[in-house]
């Protein structure tokens, strides 16, 4: 057979490894040919691609971001666009497409396959936000980076009686934050699934200093909004959370071809808020694309080299039209229309009655 493989949507640690799986397996086991389509989709609306073989793949398990490149091209957003994916996939003589990304990348995969194009996901977002798949690779990478860096933050805390607001990703689901807030031992985790009151946070700030901590570390996810109005979904903390409260709109500073605002300004926000409002010193560190880069960790380069095997063993069984998934540590497949439009966002049990015990 004859396959194109892109990566759509951010970077993230991992891609490299699925690509490597694909075009070894592929070549090695199937005699496939391997295509790369460069830049994600927009690569078949411009014509972007490469061969890929075994000798351009050997080595690049262990190297962050896609050598294929990447790009947040929605075809469905440029006149004629789906047509001219059509023909470009045809023009390459290509028998399927493995599309790597994420809601957004999938998305344009599900509606095209709809329209008969032969195509298998492979779920990849740092945020783990895909429905359908217990897990996302690259998550783990994003939530070690954290980590670490909160771990760092702590102690800077400490020695200057600070409270440091450590931004993390998260556009509409906190995974990132909860899981690397938890492990970094922060006072407090805040979430896009859960408006936060300003002053319910400052005051169990007080409350903590009152008891001889001198010191906090705040994680919150890029798109955590305040309650409107002060009214406080987390007034007493994660285990008075009420997802139902008003969310504040963030101001849109610019929207990509999918129409998502760029977020981001939050952490720097909260923390002059703190300061203002307990005269405790405070400071914000903002991670962002430091989360996305680097090496994977073992588990995402494990994870994505199960996922591209996966992926091309359903290219030849023909079951387009479907993503692999990791569901009770073994790699299925289900419809791509179940994985996207609808983010898994995190389990409140886990937010409210675990995360919310264990803080700092």
């Amino acid at each position: 057979m004859r396959i194109g493989i892109l990566t759509g949507g951010g970077d993230c640690p991992g891609l490299n490894a699925v690509i490597r799986a694909v075009v070894l397996d592929g070549v090695g086991r199937f005699g496939d040919d391997v295509v790369g389509i460069l830049d994600g989709w927009r690569g078949l609306l411009d014509g972007g691609s490469r061969p890929l073989g075994v000798e351009e793949c050997s080595e690049i398990l262990t190297r962050g971001g896609t050598i294929l490149g990447s790009s947040r091209t929605n075809p469905f957003s440029v006149e004629d666009g789906p047509a001219r994916v059509l023909a470009r996939v045809r023009d390459l003589g290509l028998d399927a497409v493995v599309a790597v990304g994420g809601d957004d990348t999938l998305g344009v995969a599900d509606r095209l396959a709809g329209m008969g194009l032969a195509v298998v996901g492979v779920p990849k977002t740092i945020d783990n936000d895909l429905s359908g798949t217990e897990v996302t690779f690259g998550f783990d990478t994003a939530v070690q980076i954290a980590t670490d860096a909160i771990d760092r933050l702590q102690t800077t805390a400490e020695s200057h009686h600070r409270v440091m607001v450590c931004e993390v990703m998260g556009r509409n689901v906190g995974h990132i934050a909860v899981h690397a807030g938890m492990a970094g031992g922060a006072a407090e985790i805040l979430v896009p699934e859960v408006p936060f009151s300003t002053e319910a946070v400052c005051e169990r700030l007080r409350r903590r200093h009152a008891g001889g901590r001198y010191f906090s570390t705040v994680v919150v996810a890029e798109g955590a909004v305040p309650a409107a109005d002060g009214v406080a979904s987390g007034a007493d903390g994660p285990d008075g959370a009420d997802t139902d409260a008003f969310a504040t709109e963030q101001e849109a500073i610019a929207t990509d071809p999918f129409g998502h605002r760029r977020l981001g300004g939050i952490g720097a926000e909260l923390a002059a808020e703190i300061e203002r409002a307990t005269g405790y010193e405070a400071r914000a560190t903002v991670l962002g694309h430091i989360q996305r880069g680097g090496s994977p960790t073992a588990f995402d380069r494990v994870l994505a080299t199960r996922f591209g095997a996966a992926a091309l063993q359903a290219v030849h069984d023909g079951d387009f039209g479907t993503m692999v998934a990791l569901q009770s540590a073994r790699i299925v497949r289900v419809p791509l229309g179940v994985a996207v439009g609808h983010p898994k966002t995190v389990d409140l049990d886990l937010y409210r009655n675990v995360a919310g015990r264990y803080l700092g």
